[in-house]
């Protein structure tokens, strides 16, 4: 039970990578994380688990199950994000109970709250479980282990017996004490009582201590408590608590008393071990009935609280882009050592948020196959043609497929990756020491040592800050390199001779992944930011785009002809 969990299915043999920093920041994980939650620790548990990736399709299409469970039933999410809630609560109530020195009355008592608490939390799960038609592995499991625990650990003589322990300690109003003096009216040793069910009401206590220490005869012979009723009219024999009186020496070790003529207050050291052990038979009362209960501690659910918010976060999420009309789907999952994807009708997730948010942006769907016909786009197109969009589009989705959630996309079949290696304009910053192609020759290094065949590489406008000669060397020889490889690769660029390179780049070195040409389009003038398999256009965009704002030679001419006639 205590290794259950919605993310991965029991006894699953997988292996969990981690994103890079830069695949994190290029694929811009904050962005989502600022659109799931504003709370910083739910934040901080959601990246946790949204920057690990696992290829393993038993464990993708388990959370894949869960996911849709999430999303079917809206009060599904409802009802476990108020128990997530109630669950922090008694998280934070066991770690305070941790941090009290040793056992004690107060800390007792609230451990049956919290006991209590979680026992409403399972039966109130195990009701929502039972009421829903949940489909999934992972929900069937978990509707099956409450009701395991509901069955065997007896809840209702639990709470019968919480109920009646609780009644019993609330009884307890005020305790009377006896405290012993030495010679120099300092407390030595106290004891107690009488424990009352009644508070202690009067006022005039003081004044009678006084009106006694004026008197010649004030102080009793011997030990008269027989006033005490008088002034504390609780009668302890109607408590069934029991009590306990503390007889000390002034020079035991039991308390310490300081011998100083001032002295110090002792009295809160005089009643230590009394006050300490008044309620022993109260606790142990507790105590057994906590011990009866022991294999509920185990607090399977709050070791599940950051993988409920995982889901319901997401499903609240998607349910807005639905009700916005744009298209999500499941994706089917595929063997890795396929290597293939097919999107249909993709499009970048951070656009859907924006649209989610107010926004009210035309959003552009494309298409794109990634198998053995071609596994390498080099992809090419105008400033602001959506190259780097697109290019992270297909990277977040990746990501939310092998996380279980809903694709932005029509349909998608994916081969899961074992990571994602991206590789965008690094800060001017970072480039100090190695200068900018130093830097980037440096990282992209790092990559090739870390990916495998089954990795997937994201390349944004690579070495473009040197010479196109010198960027298109260093360019043909890494495209070589993950055709060597057989990863599957976007490269946006603007090296058109990049994309012009096809059969050098496939005929030139053995390869498990073949080379295409992707460009993204204009038509008449207008960024349509569709994306085609074609050569590069290169200054055909150009000439669009001139002919669009009017900066060709003809135009430029026609208009200064115009205006000196």
């Amino acid at each position: 039970m205590e290794d259950f969990s919605l993310l991965y299915p029991q006894n699953a043999d997988f292996t969990v990578h981690q994103l890079t920093d830069e695949a994190i920041n290029d694929l811009s994980v904050d962005f989502l994380l600022d659109n799931l939650t504003d709370l910083r620790n739910e934040r901080a548990h959601l990246k946790n688990l949204m920057t690990k990736i696992t290829d393993d399709p038993e464990v993708i299409r388990y959370r894949c199950d869960v996911f849709e469970d999430f999303l079917r039933f809206p009060k599904l999410r409802g009802e476990m994000e108020t128990l997530v809630k109630r669950l922090a609560d008694l998280k934070d109530l066991e770690r305070f109970q941790k941090d009290q020195e040793g056992p004690s009355l107060w800390s007792l008592i609230n451990r049956l709250r919290e006991i209590d608490e979680y026992v409403s939390c399972l039966t109130t799960i195990k009701q929502v479980l039972e009421e829903l038609d949940v489909q999934s592995q992972g929900m069937l499991t978990l509707r099956q282990i409450v009701t395991d625990i509901d069955r065997e650990s007896g809840f209702p003589q639990l709470k019968a017996d919480i109920d009646e322990t609780m009644e019993k300690a609330r009884k307890l109003k005020s305790i009377t004490l006896g405290i012993n003096l030495d010679n120099m009216l300092r407390p030595m040793s106290a004891g107690v009582l009488s424990l009352n069910d009644d508070y202690f009401t009067d006022a005039g206590l003081m004044k009678r201590f006084m009106n006694f220490t004026n008197k010649e005869d004030g102080l009793h012979a011997g030990v008269d408590v027989g006033g005490i009723r008088h002034f504390h009219p609780a009668n302890p024999s109607n408590i069934n608590v029991g009590f306990v009186t503390y007889q000390g020496s002034a020079v035991s070790n039991d308390i310490a008393v300081d011998s100083s003529p001032s002295g110090t207050d002792t009295l809160s050291n005089a009643l230590t071990k009394p006050v300490t052990n008044i309620m022993k038979k109260t606790c142990d009362d507790i105590k057994s009935t906590i011990k009866r209960y022991v294999n509920i501690s185990g607090y399977m659910l709050i070791n599940l609280m950051p993988e409920i918010m995982f889901y319901v976060r997401w499903a609240e999420l998607v349910d807005k882009i639905i009700a916005k009309g744009m298209p999500v789907c499941k994706a089917e999952i595929l063997p890795p050592d396929d290597r293939n994807c097919s999107f249909k009708e993709i499009y970048n997730l951070k656009l859907a948020i924006n649209n989610v948010n107010g926004d009210n942006i035309n959003i552009i769907t494309n298409d794109i196959d990634f198998d053995d016909e071609r596994r390498i786009y080099i992809l090419t197109g105008p400033n602001r043609g959506g190259k780097t969009i697109f290019t992270q589009a297909v990277g977040l989705c990746m990501l939310l497929a092998q996380w279980g959630i809903y694709v932005p996309a029509a349909s998608a079949k994916i081969s899961p990756c074992d990571n994602i290696f991206t590789h965008f304009p690094a800060d001017e910053n970072d480039t100090v020491d190695l200068g900018r192609l130093g830097e980037e020759s440096k990282r992209l290094s790092e990559i090739f040592e870390a990916a495998s065949r089954r990795s997937f590489m994201l390349l944004n406008e690579s070495l473009a800050t040197t010479s196109v000669a010198e960027g298109l060397f260093i360019a043909k020889d890494v495209v070589k390199a993950m055709r060597y490889l057989g990863v599957r690769c976007i490269f946006n660029t603007h090296m058109h001779e990049l994309a012009r390179s096809l059969e050098e780049l496939n005929n030139g070195v053995e390869g498990r992944s073949r080379v295409e040409s992707l460009v993204t389009g204009v038509q008449r003038g207008e960024r349509s930011f569709k994306v085609a398999i074609a050569p590069p256009q290169g200054v055909s965009y150009a000439k669009d785009i001139a002919k669009k704002y009017g900066v060709t030679f003809d135009q430029i001419q026609e208009k200064l002809q115009n205006r000196a006639e």
